[in-house]
Protein backbone atom coordinates (compact mmCIF):
# COMPACT_ATOMS: atom_id res chain seq x y z
CA UNK A 1 0.00 0.00 0.00
CA UNK A 2 1.42 3.46 -1.32
CA UNK A 3 1.71 6.53 1.52
CA UNK A 4 -0.01 9.54 1.13
CA UNK A 5 1.39 12.31 -0.37
CA UNK A 6 3.17 14.99 1.39
CA UNK A 7 4.23 17.26 -1.32
CA UNK A 8 2.27 18.68 -4.45
CA UNK A 9 0.11 17.53 -7.62
CA UNK A 10 3.49 17.52 -9.59
CA UNK A 11 3.59 14.14 -8.38
CA UNK A 12 0.81 11.69 -9.58
CA UNK A 13 1.43 8.79 -7.30
CA UNK A 14 3.04 8.60 -3.60
CA UNK A 15 5.63 6.95 -2.41
CA UNK A 16 6.92 3.13 -2.46
CA UNK A 17 6.20 2.27 1.52
CA UNK A 18 9.88 1.06 2.14
CA UNK A 19 11.07 4.29 0.62
CA UNK A 20 8.63 6.35 2.52
CA UNK A 21 10.26 4.59 5.69
CA UNK A 22 13.84 5.32 4.25
CA UNK A 23 12.48 9.13 3.40
CA UNK A 24 11.27 10.13 6.77
CA UNK A 25 12.75 11.60 9.79
CA UNK A 26 9.81 12.19 11.94
CA UNK A 27 11.50 9.34 14.21
CA UNK A 28 14.48 11.71 15.57
CA UNK A 29 13.25 15.21 14.79
CA UNK A 30 9.84 15.01 16.73
CA UNK A 31 12.50 15.95 19.12
CA UNK A 32 12.73 19.84 17.43
CA UNK A 33 8.65 20.29 17.85
CA UNK A 34 9.02 22.66 20.74
CA UNK A 35 10.91 24.84 18.72
CA UNK A 36 9.47 24.39 15.69
CA UNK A 37 6.27 25.30 17.22
CA UNK A 38 8.51 28.97 18.90
CA UNK A 39 9.92 29.40 15.43
CA UNK A 40 6.37 29.28 13.54
CA UNK A 41 4.66 31.39 16.09
CA UNK A 42 7.48 33.67 15.94
CA UNK A 43 6.81 33.14 11.92
CA UNK A 44 3.27 34.22 12.20
CA UNK A 45 3.86 37.04 13.98
CA UNK A 46 5.98 38.35 10.91
CA UNK A 47 2.93 37.54 8.76
CA UNK A 48 0.51 39.88 10.52
CA UNK A 49 3.02 42.19 11.37
CA UNK A 50 4.16 42.76 7.71
CA UNK A 51 0.14 42.23 6.21
CA UNK A 52 0.74 38.85 4.67
CA UNK A 53 -1.96 37.36 6.33
CA UNK A 54 -4.74 38.93 8.62
CA UNK A 55 -4.16 39.34 11.91
CA UNK A 56 -7.33 37.62 13.03
CA UNK A 57 -5.83 34.02 11.45
CA UNK A 58 -2.66 35.02 13.30
CA UNK A 59 -4.24 34.75 16.09
CA UNK A 60 -5.58 31.34 15.18
CA UNK A 61 -2.41 30.06 14.23
CA UNK A 62 -1.02 31.08 17.10
CA UNK A 63 -3.90 29.50 19.52
CA UNK A 64 -3.36 25.84 17.37
CA UNK A 65 0.29 25.77 17.43
CA UNK A 66 -0.04 26.10 21.09
CA UNK A 67 -2.69 23.31 21.32
CA UNK A 68 -0.34 21.54 19.77
CA UNK A 69 2.18 21.90 22.31
CA UNK A 70 -0.17 21.18 25.19
CA UNK A 71 -1.37 17.74 23.51
CA UNK A 72 2.74 16.93 23.03
CA UNK A 73 3.74 17.76 26.45
CA UNK A 74 0.44 15.86 27.39
CA UNK A 75 1.34 12.63 25.23
CA UNK A 76 -1.24 12.99 22.84
CA UNK A 77 0.46 13.79 19.83
CA UNK A 78 2.35 11.26 18.38
CA UNK A 79 2.54 11.83 14.76
CA UNK A 80 3.85 8.60 12.28
CA UNK A 81 5.86 8.02 9.29
CA UNK A 82 3.28 9.09 7.21
CA UNK A 83 3.82 12.73 7.95
CA UNK A 84 7.70 12.34 7.14
CA UNK A 85 9.15 15.26 9.19
CA UNK A 86 8.06 17.41 12.21
CA UNK A 87 7.22 20.16 10.04
CA UNK A 88 4.66 18.23 8.27
CA UNK A 89 3.74 16.74 11.11
CA UNK A 90 2.89 20.13 12.84
CA UNK A 91 1.04 21.97 9.69
CA UNK A 92 -0.85 18.82 8.93
CA UNK A 93 -2.49 19.01 12.59
CA UNK A 94 -2.73 22.72 12.66
CA UNK A 95 -5.01 22.53 9.46
CA UNK A 96 -7.45 20.28 10.98
CA UNK A 97 -7.41 22.45 14.29
CA UNK A 98 -8.29 25.61 12.59
CA UNK A 99 -8.85 25.10 9.12
CA UNK A 100 -7.51 26.89 6.07
CA UNK A 101 -5.60 29.54 8.04
CA UNK A 102 -2.68 26.53 9.19
CA UNK A 103 -2.34 26.34 5.28
CA UNK A 104 -1.16 29.83 5.07
CA UNK A 105 1.32 29.25 7.85
CA UNK A 106 4.08 27.95 5.31
CA UNK A 107 3.74 31.44 3.32
CA UNK A 108 7.44 32.37 2.60
CA UNK A 109 8.94 30.17 4.42
CA UNK A 110 10.89 26.68 3.14
CA UNK A 111 11.42 23.73 5.07
CA UNK A 112 14.82 24.32 4.39
CA UNK A 113 15.23 27.55 6.29
CA UNK A 114 12.34 25.98 8.97
CA UNK A 115 14.39 23.40 9.84
CA UNK A 116 17.27 25.54 9.97
CA UNK A 117 16.35 27.49 12.26
CA UNK A 118 14.52 24.70 14.45
CA UNK A 119 18.36 23.45 15.41
CA UNK A 120 19.61 26.51 15.97
CA UNK A 121 16.62 27.61 18.59
CA UNK A 122 17.81 23.76 19.73
CA UNK A 123 21.28 23.60 19.85
CA UNK A 124 21.34 27.49 21.31
CA UNK A 125 19.58 25.87 24.72
CA UNK A 126 21.75 22.82 24.78
CA UNK A 127 24.83 24.69 24.33
CA UNK A 128 23.22 26.71 27.42
CA UNK A 129 22.59 23.47 29.60
CA UNK A 130 26.03 22.20 28.85
CA UNK A 131 27.73 25.39 29.85
CA UNK A 132 25.78 24.93 33.20
CA UNK A 133 26.82 21.90 33.94
CA UNK A 134 30.31 22.63 33.28
CA UNK A 135 29.97 25.05 36.07
CA UNK A 136 28.66 22.29 38.22
CA UNK A 137 31.53 20.25 37.39
CA UNK A 138 34.54 23.04 37.96
CA UNK A 139 32.73 23.62 41.51
CA UNK A 140 32.83 20.08 42.79
CA UNK A 141 36.57 20.52 41.21
CA UNK A 142 37.37 23.69 43.37
CA UNK A 143 35.65 22.08 46.57
CA UNK A 144 38.05 19.38 46.35
CA UNK A 145 40.83 20.78 45.36
CA UNK A 146 40.08 22.84 48.86
CA UNK A 147 40.32 19.85 50.80
CA UNK A 148 43.48 18.91 49.17
CA UNK A 149 45.64 21.87 49.01
CA UNK A 150 48.38 20.23 50.86
CA UNK A 151 48.00 16.85 50.13
CA UNK A 152 50.85 15.26 47.83
CA UNK A 153 50.59 13.22 44.84
CA UNK A 154 53.36 12.14 42.38
CA UNK A 155 53.15 13.94 39.34
CA UNK A 156 53.98 12.08 36.27
CA UNK A 157 55.53 12.70 32.87
CA UNK A 158 55.77 9.74 29.89
CA UNK A 159 53.52 7.90 32.81
CA UNK A 160 56.73 8.04 34.76
CA UNK A 161 57.55 9.54 38.57
CA UNK A 162 58.40 13.07 37.18
CA UNK A 163 57.89 15.74 40.58
CA UNK A 164 55.41 15.96 43.38
CA UNK A 165 52.79 17.87 43.33
CA UNK A 166 49.97 19.43 44.82
CA UNK A 167 47.26 17.11 44.54
CA UNK A 168 44.90 20.55 44.60
CA UNK A 169 46.97 21.73 41.79
CA UNK A 170 46.46 18.77 39.57
CA UNK A 171 42.53 18.95 40.44
CA UNK A 172 42.59 22.82 39.09
CA UNK A 173 44.19 21.62 35.84
CA UNK A 174 40.80 19.87 34.70
CA UNK A 175 39.28 23.03 36.20
CA UNK A 176 40.80 25.01 33.72
CA UNK A 177 40.48 22.80 31.14
CA UNK A 178 36.37 22.86 32.18
CA UNK A 179 37.27 26.93 31.41
CA UNK A 180 38.75 26.77 27.79
CA UNK A 181 35.56 24.52 27.21
CA UNK A 182 32.85 26.84 29.02
CA UNK A 183 34.49 29.45 26.73
CA UNK A 184 34.68 27.75 23.59
CA UNK A 185 31.25 27.24 23.97
CA UNK A 186 30.00 30.77 24.13
CA UNK A 187 31.44 31.59 21.18
CA UNK A 188 30.24 28.86 19.13
CA UNK A 189 27.09 30.22 20.77
CA UNK A 190 27.28 33.84 19.56
CA UNK A 191 27.31 32.02 16.05
CA UNK A 192 24.87 29.32 16.62
CA UNK A 193 22.83 32.30 16.95
CA UNK A 194 22.10 33.91 13.76
CA UNK A 195 18.60 33.39 11.72
CA UNK A 196 18.02 31.38 8.49
CA UNK A 197 14.50 31.76 8.55
CA UNK A 198 13.33 34.38 5.22
CA UNK A 199 16.36 32.92 3.53
CA UNK A 200 13.32 30.50 1.73
CA UNK A 201 14.59 27.49 -0.12
CA UNK A 202 17.60 29.47 -1.33
CA UNK A 203 16.76 32.54 -2.81
CA UNK A 204 14.53 34.78 -0.54
CA UNK A 205 10.65 34.84 -1.14
CA UNK A 206 9.35 37.16 -3.26
CA UNK A 207 6.50 38.54 -0.10
CA UNK A 208 7.46 41.37 1.20
CA UNK A 209 8.93 39.77 5.05
CA UNK A 210 10.47 41.14 7.60
CA UNK A 211 13.24 38.92 9.26
CA UNK A 212 14.51 41.45 11.36
CA UNK A 213 11.10 41.23 13.28
CA UNK A 214 10.76 37.12 13.37
CA UNK A 215 14.72 36.45 14.18
CA UNK A 216 14.05 39.43 17.18
CA UNK A 217 11.23 37.67 18.50
CA UNK A 218 13.14 34.22 18.42
CA UNK A 219 16.17 36.07 20.16
CA UNK A 220 18.52 35.79 17.51
CA UNK A 221 21.26 38.07 17.84
CA UNK A 222 21.76 38.75 14.02
CA UNK A 223 20.53 36.80 10.32
CA UNK A 224 22.22 35.44 7.50
CA UNK A 225 23.46 38.03 5.12
CA UNK A 226 22.86 35.44 2.12
CA UNK A 227 20.12 32.95 1.34
CA UNK A 228 22.06 30.44 0.16
CA UNK A 229 24.39 30.44 2.92
CA UNK A 230 21.42 30.46 5.51
CA UNK A 231 19.77 27.25 4.24
CA UNK A 232 23.17 25.24 3.90
CA UNK A 233 25.07 26.30 6.42
CA UNK A 234 25.98 23.93 9.37
CA UNK A 235 29.30 24.98 10.49
CA UNK A 236 27.47 25.84 14.23
CA UNK A 237 27.06 22.18 14.20
CA UNK A 238 30.40 20.98 13.08
CA UNK A 239 31.91 23.62 15.46
CA UNK A 240 29.19 22.40 18.44
CA UNK A 241 30.60 18.58 17.78
CA UNK A 242 34.06 19.54 17.90
CA UNK A 243 33.29 21.97 21.41
CA UNK A 244 31.75 18.59 22.39
CA UNK A 245 34.91 16.76 21.21
CA UNK A 246 37.12 18.39 23.33
CA UNK A 247 34.67 18.22 26.57
CA UNK A 248 34.95 14.62 26.09
CA UNK A 249 38.66 14.29 25.96
CA UNK A 250 39.21 16.47 29.24
CA UNK A 251 36.58 14.05 30.49
CA UNK A 252 38.15 10.47 29.25
CA UNK A 253 42.13 11.97 30.27
CA UNK A 254 40.30 12.50 33.84
CA UNK A 255 38.86 9.28 33.42
CA UNK A 256 42.23 7.14 32.34
CA UNK A 257 43.86 8.91 35.72
CA UNK A 258 41.00 7.98 37.85
CA UNK A 259 40.91 4.15 36.41
CA UNK A 260 44.85 4.31 37.07
CA UNK A 261 44.08 6.02 40.34
CA UNK A 262 41.43 3.18 41.69
CA UNK A 263 43.82 0.37 40.52
CA UNK A 264 45.63 -1.81 43.59
CA UNK A 265 48.89 -0.95 41.31
CA UNK A 266 48.27 2.78 42.22
CA UNK A 267 45.60 2.76 45.20
CA UNK A 268 45.54 6.55 45.26
CA UNK A 269 41.65 6.54 45.57
CA UNK A 270 38.87 3.97 46.64
CA UNK A 271 35.79 4.08 45.01
CA UNK A 272 32.61 4.64 46.76
CA UNK A 273 29.80 1.55 46.56
CA UNK A 274 27.42 4.71 45.15
CA UNK A 275 29.68 5.03 41.60
CA UNK A 276 31.05 1.50 41.50
CA UNK A 277 29.79 -1.90 40.00
CA UNK A 278 31.22 -5.51 41.14
CA UNK A 279 32.08 -8.52 39.17
CA UNK A 280 29.33 -11.13 38.29
CA UNK A 281 31.62 -14.00 39.48
CA UNK A 282 34.60 -12.33 41.66
CA UNK A 283 33.21 -10.92 44.66
CA UNK A 284 36.66 -9.11 45.18
CA UNK A 285 36.11 -6.69 42.67
CA UNK A 286 35.01 -2.52 42.52
CA UNK A 287 35.07 -1.49 39.15
CA UNK A 288 35.24 1.79 38.07
CA UNK A 289 32.50 1.51 35.44
CA UNK A 290 31.64 5.53 34.96
CA UNK A 291 35.03 6.70 34.16
CA UNK A 292 35.44 3.52 31.82
CA UNK A 293 32.45 4.29 30.00
CA UNK A 294 33.06 8.47 29.95
CA UNK A 295 36.34 7.25 28.28
CA UNK A 296 34.25 4.79 26.03
CA UNK A 297 31.25 7.30 24.87
CA UNK A 298 34.40 9.92 23.96
CA UNK A 299 34.62 8.04 20.71
CA UNK A 300 30.85 8.15 20.15
CA UNK A 301 31.41 11.93 20.20
CA UNK A 302 34.41 12.08 18.11
CA UNK A 303 32.55 9.88 14.96
CA UNK A 304 29.31 12.43 14.60
CA UNK A 305 32.27 15.02 14.15
CA UNK A 306 33.83 13.25 11.19
CA UNK A 307 30.24 12.06 10.23
CA UNK A 308 29.24 16.02 9.90
CA UNK A 309 32.40 16.93 8.36
CA UNK A 310 32.54 13.95 6.01
CA UNK A 311 28.72 14.53 5.36
CA UNK A 312 29.25 18.59 5.03
CA UNK A 313 33.08 18.45 2.53
CA UNK A 314 31.35 17.59 -1.10
CA UNK A 315 27.44 19.30 -0.99
CA UNK A 316 27.13 22.00 -3.63
CA UNK A 317 25.02 25.21 -2.68
CA UNK A 318 22.26 25.03 -1.12
CA UNK A 319 20.12 22.63 0.82
CA UNK A 320 20.67 18.79 0.04
CA UNK A 321 18.50 15.61 1.69
CA UNK A 322 22.09 14.52 2.85
CA UNK A 323 21.18 17.41 5.82
CA UNK A 324 18.89 15.35 7.38
CA UNK A 325 21.70 13.19 8.68
CA UNK A 326 23.05 15.91 10.82
CA UNK A 327 20.15 15.77 13.60
CA UNK A 328 20.76 12.66 14.63
CA UNK A 329 24.50 12.84 15.15
CA UNK A 330 23.80 16.55 16.91
CA UNK A 331 20.87 14.84 18.99
CA UNK A 332 23.22 12.32 20.21
CA UNK A 333 26.16 14.65 20.29
CA UNK A 334 24.26 16.59 22.82
CA UNK A 335 22.86 13.69 24.91
CA UNK A 336 26.18 11.68 25.41
CA UNK A 337 28.10 14.94 26.80
CA UNK A 338 25.76 15.91 29.10
CA UNK A 339 25.23 12.45 30.70
CA UNK A 340 28.95 12.47 30.78
CA UNK A 341 29.80 15.71 32.10
CA UNK A 342 26.72 14.58 34.89
CA UNK A 343 28.22 11.63 35.67
CA UNK A 344 32.20 12.90 36.40
CA UNK A 345 30.68 15.20 38.17
CA UNK A 346 28.38 12.88 40.70
CA UNK A 347 32.11 10.40 40.52
CA UNK A 348 34.15 13.30 41.94
CA UNK A 349 31.95 14.90 44.59
CA UNK A 350 29.81 11.45 45.80
CA UNK A 351 31.88 8.81 44.53
CA UNK A 352 35.54 8.49 45.27
CA UNK A 353 37.88 8.98 48.15
CA UNK A 354 41.55 10.18 47.91
CA UNK A 355 43.99 7.96 50.26
CA UNK A 356 45.85 10.24 51.61
CA UNK A 357 47.94 8.44 53.73
CA UNK A 358 48.90 6.24 50.51
CA UNK A 359 49.55 9.68 48.30
CA UNK A 360 52.13 10.86 51.66
CA UNK A 361 53.59 7.46 50.97
CA UNK A 362 53.80 7.41 47.38
CA UNK A 363 55.96 10.93 47.53
CA UNK A 364 58.51 9.31 49.76
CA UNK A 365 59.24 6.71 47.77
CA UNK A 366 60.80 7.55 44.40
CA UNK A 367 63.60 9.96 42.56
CA UNK A 368 61.17 12.48 41.60
CA UNK A 369 63.17 15.25 43.73
CA UNK A 370 66.23 14.52 42.07
CA UNK A 371 65.53 17.82 39.93
CA UNK A 372 66.11 19.66 43.50
CA UNK A 373 69.38 18.64 43.92
CA UNK A 374 70.02 19.56 40.75
CA UNK A 375 68.65 23.29 42.08
CA UNK A 376 70.16 23.01 44.98
CA UNK A 377 73.74 22.86 43.72
CA UNK A 378 72.55 25.67 40.90
CA UNK A 379 71.90 27.63 43.72
CA UNK A 380 75.07 27.37 45.39
CA UNK A 381 76.88 28.43 41.86
CA UNK A 382 77.02 24.98 39.86
CA UNK A 383 76.45 25.44 36.63
CA UNK A 384 73.14 23.90 35.93
CA UNK A 385 74.57 21.16 33.34
CA UNK A 386 77.00 20.09 35.82
CA UNK A 387 74.69 19.89 38.60
CA UNK A 388 72.41 17.78 36.29
CA UNK A 389 74.99 15.59 34.95
CA UNK A 390 76.29 14.93 38.70
CA UNK A 391 72.57 14.12 40.25
CA UNK A 392 72.18 11.71 37.84
CA UNK A 393 75.48 10.05 38.68
CA UNK A 394 73.81 9.84 42.20
CA UNK A 395 70.36 8.19 41.31
CA UNK A 396 72.36 5.82 39.34
CA UNK A 397 74.17 4.60 42.31
CA UNK A 398 71.80 4.96 44.99
CA UNK A 399 69.32 2.79 43.06
CA UNK A 400 72.31 0.01 42.73
CA UNK A 401 72.45 0.80 45.94
CA UNK A 402 68.70 -0.01 46.98
CA UNK A 403 68.79 3.47 48.51
CA UNK A 404 66.44 6.25 47.86
CA UNK A 405 68.13 10.25 48.00
CA UNK A 406 67.00 10.91 51.40
CA UNK A 407 68.91 8.15 52.89
CA UNK A 408 72.00 9.45 51.61
CA UNK A 409 74.51 10.52 54.86
CA UNK A 410 76.01 14.25 54.97
CA UNK A 411 79.52 12.48 53.91
CA UNK A 412 78.37 10.75 50.91
CA UNK A 413 76.60 14.04 49.55
CA UNK A 414 79.77 15.92 50.33
CA UNK A 415 82.17 13.35 49.04
CA UNK A 416 79.32 14.18 45.46
CA UNK A 417 80.17 17.96 45.76
CA UNK A 418 81.72 19.88 48.65
CA UNK A 419 78.47 22.57 48.69
CA UNK A 420 76.31 19.97 49.82
CA UNK A 421 74.93 20.62 53.56
CA UNK A 422 72.82 19.91 56.23
CA UNK A 423 70.14 21.58 54.49
CA UNK A 424 70.04 19.45 51.45
CA UNK A 425 67.50 16.95 53.48
CA UNK A 426 64.85 19.67 54.04
CA UNK A 427 65.21 20.70 50.34
CA UNK A 428 64.61 17.24 49.20
CA UNK A 429 61.41 16.69 51.79
CA UNK A 430 58.66 16.16 49.26
CA UNK A 431 56.55 18.69 50.75
CA UNK A 432 59.38 21.15 50.17
CA UNK A 433 60.04 20.13 46.95
CA UNK A 434 56.32 20.86 46.49
CA UNK A 435 56.02 24.11 48.89
CA UNK A 436 59.23 25.58 46.62
CA UNK A 437 57.42 26.13 43.27
CA UNK A 438 55.59 29.07 43.88
CA UNK A 439 56.86 30.70 40.46
CA UNK A 440 53.11 31.66 38.55
CA UNK A 441 51.07 28.54 37.34
CA UNK A 442 53.27 26.24 39.91
CA UNK A 443 52.15 23.69 42.47
CA UNK A 444 53.68 25.98 45.23
CA UNK A 445 51.01 25.54 48.20
CA UNK A 446 50.95 29.53 48.47
CA UNK A 447 50.48 29.66 44.25
CA UNK A 448 47.90 27.24 44.80
CA UNK A 449 45.75 29.26 47.10
CA UNK A 450 45.63 31.98 45.19
CA UNK A 451 45.25 30.06 41.65
CA UNK A 452 42.04 28.89 44.08
CA UNK A 453 41.12 32.35 44.54
CA UNK A 454 41.73 33.21 40.67
CA UNK A 455 39.41 30.47 39.94
CA UNK A 456 36.51 31.08 42.73
CA UNK A 457 36.54 34.86 40.79
CA UNK A 458 36.10 33.13 37.01
CA UNK A 459 33.28 31.43 38.39
CA UNK A 460 31.44 34.58 39.45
Amino acid sequence: MSQPKTWSDRFESALHPAIARFNASIGFDIELIEYDLTGSIAHAKMLGHTGIIELQEVKQLIEGLEQIRREFRAGQFNPGVDAEDVHFAVERRLTELVGDAGKKLHTARSRNDQVGTDIRLYLRDKIEEIRGQLRQFQTVLLDLAHEHIETPIPGYTHLQRAQPLSLAHHLLAYFHMAQRDWERLGEIYARTNCSPLGSGALAGTTFPIDRHYSAEELGFSSIYANSLDGVSDRDFAIEFLCAASLIMVHLSRLSEETILWASKEFSFISLKDSCATGSSIMPQKKNPDVPELVRGKTGRVFGHLQALLVLMKGLPLAYNKDLQEDKEAIFDGVKTVRACVEAMTILLGEGIEFRCDRLNSAVNEDFSNATDVADYLAAKGVPFREAYNLVGKVVKTSLAAGKLLKDLTLEEWQQIHPAFEEDIYRAIAPQQVIAARNSYGGTGFDRVRQALEEAKALLQ
